[in-house]
Formats: structure tokens, C-alpha cells, sequence
């Protein structure tokens, strides 16, 4: 079942991450299925800590973005948009180069909140991170 209300397309979403963090640390959106969106993120100078492994705030940043994603994009735009309330992650397994690959699913689609899973694998499909991400949904003009 499509969950989208709002036509994404990859080449829009890379357009729109222009000049943003998503931009900064080399996150490209790869693919969207009918309940999930996906993105590659590059484990380099950029997204590393100073012990040469993948900043465990890097791949927050990445589950965050997919996740915020997602949810504005089961949302009608002209009426309502989705922020951050609250993110949970656990780091699991270490990656020093190459890339890794986040896909963000919805566990709850609400009225005034969603609830996501963002799973993050390096290129050899292993889990690396798993964070939850909880948005809360406001009408525009509401802050």
C-alpha cells in the first residue's frame, strides 16, 4: 500500500537538500518504495569521529533526515508538515569507510504524530544503527 500523499520523486529530494546538513555530509537519496525511503550516506572525513569510525551523530543525522522525510511526505503539504519530537538510536557495529545505506519505515502514521524506524546498513548489509524517530504533525501557521 502506497503511504505517500505527496509525489516524491529522487531528483526533487536531491534538489531540496541544497545547502543543508543533508548536503554537507553527502547524504543522497537512492530510493523510495511504497513504504519506505532510502538513502546512502559516505563514511569520510565529513561523517567520522577522531577515532577514524562513523560519528555515531552522523548516522543520527542521516535517520533523522530520512525519517523527517517520510513524514512530510504522508502529509498534505499545503496544510500540514511534520518536525522532530524525539529520536532514539542505538549504534551497533563500527564502519570506517565506504558507505552506509539508512531506510526509514513508518511504525505509526497519526493524526498529530508518526512514528519511524530508520534502520542503517553498511555495504555488506549488516546493521550498523537502528534509530525511532517520533514527529509531531501541525497545521501550517502553527508552531
Amino acid at each position: 500500500m502506497v503511504i505517500w500523499k505527496t509525489e516524491i520523486d529522487i531528483a526533487v529530494l536531491q534538489q531540496q537538500r541544497k545547502g543543508t546538513l543533508v548536503e554537507h555530509l553527502g547524504i543522497e537519496y537512492v530510493e523510495i518504495g511504497d513504504d519506505f525511503i532510502k538513502a546512502k550516506m559516505p563514511v569520510d572525513n565529513r561523517t567520522r569521529q577522531p577515532m577514524g569510525l562513523l560519528h555515531g551523530g552522523a548516522n543520527v543525522a542521516l535517520a533523522e533526515s530520512l525519517g523527517s522525510m517520510g513524514a512530510n511526505m504522508c502529509l498534505d503539504n499545503s496544510k500540514e508538515y511534520a518536525l522532530g519530537l524525539d529520536i532514539n538510536s542505538n549504534h551497533i557495529r563500527g564502519v570506517r569507510e565506504g558507505f552506509v545505506f539508512g531506510v526509514a519505515k513508518p511504525i505509526h502514521i497519526g493524526v498529530k504524530t508518526h512514528v519511524w524506524e530508520i534502520k542503517v546498513y553498511d555495504e555488506k548489509e549488516r546493521l550498523v544503527h537502528i534509530s525511532r524517530l517520533t514527529m509531531v504533525v501541525l497545521q501550517i501557521g502553527e508552531r
